[in-house]
């Protein structure tokens, strides 16, 4: 039926706008009915899509495995580590490690990951296993508000086409990365012991460089050793003990020798006294030169002084120098050793990797019907758009809703019903 509105009845364009609505359910079966071939195409074309997008999709099975971080048995004060820096900052180290270019390749290798894909490129290859591992680490709780960069727990987590993949990728990737800790460590606190080690051995020589240096200087300056020195100090004031002993001598015959001889006993007697002191004047010299002697072998010249003094300063360096490289040497030694024995920080497995049963991602039967509705809905929706670019008023009811008139009468539109001839009756109609 099309009835038209009379003139100087309401602004067409209004109309138009209102003519395209759907005023109850008959009305929105009728457009169902008369745009039905839009409908079904495009309900099809959806579901068509829809059946492909799900067939496409691949199941995703996911795994993970969590590390802990566990401090040192031995707290930091009594055996400190030679291993700085954060723990943050070395797992970081060992994430790229882990996951670069040869490590992917190797883990592919291993695992068999792309076997039923041998066609795949490698940079496809490892582009797909970096986008399926993903590594995360949980914080340490904080001691105030500083934040040392301690990490508690690292998550490594693998998705994967098959339950059995994602689990040894997980389980995979965790090995590696608590080998590589371990050896990182163990790398680092050997290569501090030998940095200790070597630079004691380089003072040790050059400690023993300089004595030799000096014991040469000595024998050449003809200068007693630091330990021959106290003993020629000791010498030196036991022959002074003796020249004073023997000053004291000459003193008392001296004073015997002073007065005057009236006798021939007398005369005697000094000239046997004369020839004590004469005696005693030969020793003391004689003790004299030896006493110039030793201190001119502890003293030597002024320069001979200076240079076994600056000697002495040189090796009372080098000393505290050997002291030091030492007693670094040890605490090194002693850090490797914790390294070594596991008594350091260090990764242990909390939650080994499990075999997923079900796959985390959607279904494929359940896709497939979101698409059966979707596309269910863009069926009624196109045929709505349809019929709302035509805009026509069908029924009584939408001239009465869109108006505001109702029709006396309400005739609907008429189409002949051609009648099929049979053959028989073409034929006989053509003769």
């Amino acid at each position: 039926m099309g009835a038209r509105p009379a003139a100087g009845r309401p602004d067409q364009r209004g109309t138009n706008q209102r003519m395209g609505s759907i005023f109850s359910v008959a009305d929105f079966m009728d457009m169902l009915r008369r745009r039905r071939g839009v409908v079904i195409g495009v309900f099809v074309l959806g579901c068509i899509l829809s059946l492909l997008f799900a067939a496409a999709q691949r199941h995703l099975y996911t795994s993970s495995e969590v590390l802990q971080m566990q401090g040192a048995i031995i707290p930091g004060e009594m055996a400190p580590s030679t291993v700085q820096g954060s723990s943050a900052r070395r797992l970081q180290l060992i994430e790229q490690q882990v996951m670069s270019r040869g490590a992917i390749l190797d883990l592919i290798e291993k695992l068999g990951l792309f076997d039923d894909a041998p066609a795949m490129t490698e940079e496809r290859q490892v582009a797909i296993v970096r986008e399926s591992v993903s590594i995360t680490g949980v914080a340490a709780a904080r001691e105030g508000y500083s934040d040392d960069g301690e990490v508690s727990l690292l998550r490594i987590t693998a998705n994967w086409p098959t339950a059995a993949g994602a689990q040894n990728l997980a389980h995979e990737i965790s090995r590696r990365t608590v080998s590589l800790s371990v050896s990182t460590r163990l790398d680092q606190s050997r290569e501090t012991l030998d940095f200790f080690t070597l630079q004691e051995d380089a003072a040790r020589s050059a400690v023993q460089a300089l004595e030799r240096e000096i014991s040469q200087f000595r024998a050449r300056n003809d200068v007693a050793l630091p330990g021959e020195a106290d003993s020629v100090q000791r010498e030196i004031v036991t022959l002074n003990e003796t020249l004073l002993t023997i000053d004291r001598q000459m003193i008392a015959l001296q004073r015997q020798i002073a007065g005057p001889a009236e006798s021939r006993v007398e005369r005697r007697d000094r000239e046997e006294q004369q020839a004590q002191l004469d005696s005693l004047e030969e020793e003391r010299a004689l003790l004299q030169r030896n006493i110039d002697a030793l201190r001119a072998s502890i003293e030597g010249t002024p320069e001979t002084q200076r240079q076994v003094e600056e000697y002495e300063r040189q090796m009372t360096s080098l000393q505290a120098e050997l002291e030091a490289a030492s007693a670094r040497r040890k605490e090194a030694d002693i850090a490797y050793r914790l390294e070594t024995q596991r008594q350091a920080e260090r990764l242990t497995v909390l939650e080994p990797a499990s075999l997923p049963e079900h796959p985390y991602t959607r279904s494929r039967k359940l896709l497939a019907a979101l698409g059966v509705v979707a596309s269910t809905i863009a069926a009624i929706g196109a045929a709505f758009l349809v019929d709302l670019r035509h805009p026509v008023i069908r029924s009584a009811a939408q001239m009465e809703h869109a108006l505001g008139l109702r029709p006396v009468v309400s005739i609907p539109q008429m189409q002949p019903v051609r009648r099929r001839r049979s053959l028989r009756d073409r034929l006989f109609r053509r003769r």
